[in-house]
């Protein structure tokens, strides 16, 4: 059975680091399309940025464009890594990992992906 798990979340301060990791198990995750998306209360889940099986291919939601970066572990293969930097309160969000084992040709759409994690806790704050 497919199963994802996000790890990292936690409170940290405005213009601070955090790198949210993403491990799957029960598929051949080097070859699945992975996604990052956010939820914030009361809003709709997101996308953030996504990243193809190579890793060659990535995509950026406008609004964390230059402060996050989507990662594969070259070691582990089922692991895809969020680095976020820069964090400001409007991040605080919990962060869902989410596989595509069929490469979507829009990476941007929660619907491309099967398979999703539980989500972890970002908050920003002083």
């Amino acid at each position: 059975q497919v199963q994802v798990v996000e790890s990292g979340g936690k409170l940290v301060l405005p213009g601070g680091s955090l790198r949210l990791s993403c491990a799957a198990s029960g598929g051949t995750f080097s070859r699945y399309q992975m996604g990052w998306f956010r939820q914030g209360e009361g809003k709709e889940r997101e996308f953030v940025a996504s990243i193809s099986w190579s890793g060659a291919s990535t995509h950026y939601a406008n609004s964390v464009k230059g402060r996050f970066t989507i990662s594969r572990d070259a070691a582990a293969e089922n692991t895809v890594y969020l680095q976020m930097n820069s964090l400001q309160p409007e991040d605080t969000a919990v962060y869902y990992c989410a596989a595509d084992p069929w490469g979507g040709a829009q990476p941007r759409a929660v619907t491309t992906y099967d398979y999703w994690g539980q989500g972890t806790q970002v908050t920003v704050s002083s």
